[in-house]
C-alpha cells in the first residue's frame, strides 16, 4: 500500500501543478471570477478522476507528461459540477471539501459563472494542450468523449434524475441508471481518456477499461451512500447525513447496509476480471478499484 500512496501522491503533485497552470491567474480581470474559480478547483479533493485517468494512460505506456491536460479537463469538470451542484437551486449545501461552498465563499451569481468558465475552459484544454500526443480524429474523439459524459445523457442528466427523485420510490435498476450517469459518467470518461492518449488504442482493451470504469464508478457512488450513514462530518469533509435529511433514495436505503457493501463488493470483483488481459503496468487500476470500496471519507 505504500506504493499506492506514493503513486497516488505523484498523480495529485502533477494535476495539481498542470491545474495551477491552466488556471486563470486571480490578478487577471475579470478578478473576483478567477478568484472563485481557484477557490474551487485547488481546494482539498481526492483528484479520483484524474488519479483514473493517470493510472490507466500508464497502463497503456503512455507519458505522465501527455496526461496532464486530460487530467485537468476531468478534474475541472468535476470541480464545475460541484459548484453548481452546491447551489441553493439543487442540493443547497454549505459545506465542501471542509470548506465552505463557493456560492457561499462569494455569492450565487460569480458561483454560476465560475462553473460556467470551469466547463469551457476544460474543452479548450482538450483542444490546445499541445502535449497531447494524438492524431487530430483522436483529439476530437477525447473531447466527444467528455461532451457526452458531461452533458444530458451524462453528469448533467444524472443530477437532473436526481433532482427528480427527491422522496420517491427507485428501484435498484433506477437507482443504478441514475449514478451510472451522475457519477458514474465522467469516471468512465476519466479512464476512457486515459486510453484515447495513444495513438490507435485497440477497441477491445478500451472496452474493458470501460467497463472497469464503469464497475469502479458505481462502487464508488456505492461507498458515498454507505459513509454518509457510517461517518461524520469532519471526515468526509461535507455534512454528514445529508442524503437522509433530504430524503434522496441510496443503495443502503433499498438494499439494507449489508446489501449495499456486498454490492460494493461485486463491482469490485468485476472490475478487476475487466484488468485480467492487462500486465503489471495496470497495477494502479486494481489498487484504485480497492482504495474505492476501502476509503473512509
Amino acid at each position: 500500500m505504500t506504493d499506492f500512496t506514493e503513486q497516488l501522491q505523484v498523480y495529485q503533485k502533477s494535476v495539481e501543478a498542470a491545474l495551477k497552470r491552466w488556471l486563470p491567474e486571480p490578478s487577471v480581470q475579470p478578478e473576483k471570477l478567477h478568484e472563485a474559480m481557484r477557490y474551487s478547483v485547488l481546494g482539498n479533493g481526492k483528484r479520483i478522476r484524474p488519479v483514473i485517468l493517470y493510472a490507466t494512460g500508464e497502463a497503456f505506456g503512455i507519458n505522465l507528461a501527455a496526461l496532464d491536460g486530460p487530467a485537468c479537463a476531468v478534474e475541472i469538470i468535476h470541480a464545475y459540477s460541484l459548484i453548481h451542484d452546491d447551489l441553493p437551486a439543487m442540493d443547497d449545501d454549505d459545506l465542501r471539501r471542509g470548506r465552505p461552498t463557493c456560492h457561499k465563499a462569494y455569492d450565487d451569481a460569480t458561483a454560476i459563472l465560475a462553473g460556467d468558465a470551469l466547463q469551457a475552459l476544460a474543452f479548450h484544454i482538450l483542444a490546445h494542450d499541445p502535449d497531447i500526443q494524438v492524431n487530430d480524429q483522436q483529439r476530437l474523439s477525447m473531447i466527444e468523449t467528455l461532451a457526452i459524459a458531461s452533458g444530458s445523457r451524462g453528469m448533467a442528466g444524472g443530477q437532473a434524475i436526481d433532482l427528480a427523485s427527491v422522496g420517491i420510490s427507485l428501484t435498484i435498476a433506477e437507482l443504478e441508471n441514475m449514478h451510472i450517469h451522475k457519477t458514474g459518467a465522467l469516471i468512465r470518461a476519466s479512464a476512457e481518456l486515459g486510453a484515447l492518449s495513444i495513438d490507435n488504442v485497440d477497441q477491445e482493451s478500451l472496452s474493458r477499461i470501460s467497463q472497469y470504469a464503469k464497475c469502479i464508478g458505481l462502487a464508488f457512488q456505492i461507498k458515498d451512500d454507505i459513509l454518509d450513514i457510517e461517518s461524520d462530518t469532519e471526515t468526509l469533509g461535507k455534512p454528514q447525513g445529508s442524503d437522509i435529511a433530504m430524503n434522496k433514495p441510496t443503495y443502503p436505503n433499498l438494499l439494507g447496509m449489508d446489501g449495499a457493501k456486498k454490492a460494493a463488493d461485486d463491482l469490485y470483483n468485476e472490475a478487476l476480471e475487466c484488468l485480467g488481459a492487462f500486465d503489471k503496468k495496470a497495477d494502479m487500476l486494481r489498487a484504485i478499484a480497492d482504495y474505492i470500496v476501502k476509503r473512509n471519507k
